[in-house]
């Protein structure tokens, strides 16, 4: 038996959706007619075509929730399927159900729980199988999945530091540029429209710059802004289809002042703390360097990873490698000790964790810097406007006494 997951109308004209077992669609079909469906959809489970607008089924978040369930009941005593069996009844499953149902027909086919994941979820990450797949190998799965899902979390926390440093200079400069088309593109000309018909004397130095950048940017600035973002756009996509020039890419961006650092601190925290979590999981350092390398998110490093792992696999020290790869410089030290006292994994995770705190002191200290530039900056641009206001007032003021 096979299980489906179908969506029909029942006989108010109402949409249902689900799971059944059956032997193939056909069945399917008719154990719904039964039930008084009409079928409008049946397909093996997590393989129903999706609308663009709801959110992916098992996903990072959803992957790391199932993984911290998948621990405790394991840890009960349950087998594998006896236990993806109650995360699909359970009421919180939602989305992830049919992929769990999809899971759990395979694991019964005789896979592998990560050669399973491979297959119903293909955009699981490559060290997460080779984590999964060498949690199996050594009968060690429910302490490997737990050190797996606490590694997701601290990704995804590192993840949201990010998002969240970027949010507040994103939603300044997003106003302020809304109030910059507002008053000088109409605002400002208006209000001197005005002050011309009424005084019939030429505008302030300051009204009339002010006026002629609003034209400039309601009607040049705008369609070139539009057009400057679709042209990033269209070269984004074709960097990222072109292996080679994202690789030339990602390795110019550590040339950047600043952000260059920042860039290096953060995919030297990813590698080590992905390194750490491989070697605890039982991956062997040569298989574990290359899907290392990938978690960095950086295309030129994962490159350079790959290729200094052939010369580690032939004798070379893992220090030595990383003094090879700028970036990765700073994680040598810590390797070198962990390579000599035989702990290599527990002091990657220690460089992990130092590092997170450097880069967070790093991206604190920074948009401590840039959020009082940022208001600097629009406090200036508002002075300017209302002192474009203002001196044709006074002018006229003068005049008129």
């Amino acid at each position: 038996m096979k299980t489906f997951e179908y969506q029909a109308f029942d006989a108010a004209g109402r949409v249902q959706k689900g799971l059944l077992e059956a032997l193939d669609i056909k069945q399917a079909r008719e154990k719904l007619s039964r039930d008084g469906l009409l079928a409008e959809k049946i397909a093996p489970a997590g393989e129903l075509k999706r609308s663009l607008f709801r959110p992916a089924a098992f996903a990072v978040a959803e992957r790391t929730i199932f993984y911290r369930e998948l621990v405790a009941l394991l840890g009960a005593g349950l087998p594998l399927v006896t236990a993806l069996d109650l995360l699909i009844k359970s009421p919180d499953s939602g989305l992830t159900r049919p992929v769990l149902a999809a899971l759990r027909d395979k694991i019964k086919e005789g896979a592998a729980l990560a050669g399973a994941l491979a297959i119903v979820c293909p955009t699981i990450s490559s060290y997460e199988k080779a984590v999964i797949a060498a949690g199996e190998r050594a009968a060690a799965l429910n302490t490997v999945l737990g050190r797996l899902a606490d590694f997701m979390d601290s990704q995804a926390r590192l993840r949201d530091r990010l998002i969240t440093a970027l949010i507040y200079p994103a939603i300044v400069l997003s106003v302020a540029v809304a109030i910059a088309v507002g008053l000088l593109g109409f605002g400002v000309p208006r209000i001197a429209k005005v002050m011309l018909e009424v005084s019939h004397t030429t505008l302030p130095l300051l009204t009339r710059g002010m006026i002629s950048f609003g034209h400039f940017l309601v009607r040049g600035g705008l369609p070139a802004l539009a057009l400057a973002l679709s042209a990033a756009g269209l070269w984004w996509r074709a960097t990222k289809r072109d292996p080679e020039r994202a690789r030339n890419f990602n390795r110019r961006l550590f040339a950047l002042p600043v952000i260059g650092r920042g860039y290096a601190m953060l995919v030297s925290l990813r590698f080590a703390r992905t390194l750490s979590l491989l070697l605890n999981g039982g991956v062997s350092l040569v298989e574990a360097l290359p899907l290392a390398g990938e978690a960095t998110g950086s295309s030129w490093l994962a490159s350079q990873v790959a290729m200094e792992a052939e010369a580690v696999r032939h004798g070379r020290n893992l220090a030595e490698m990383l003094r090879r790869i700028a970036p990765f410089s700073s994680l040598a030290g810590w390797v070198q000790v962990g390579e000599a006292s035989g702990e290599l994994a527990p002091l990657l995770e220690s460089a992990a964790d130092r590092l997170e705190q450097q880069w967070d002191r790093f991206l604190t200290r920074r948009m401590s810097v840039l959020e009082p530039i940022l208001i600097l900056i629009i406090g200036v641009f508002v002075l300017l406007v209302v002192l474009a206001i203002l001196l044709p007032i006074l002018t006229l003021n003068q005049r008129l006494r």
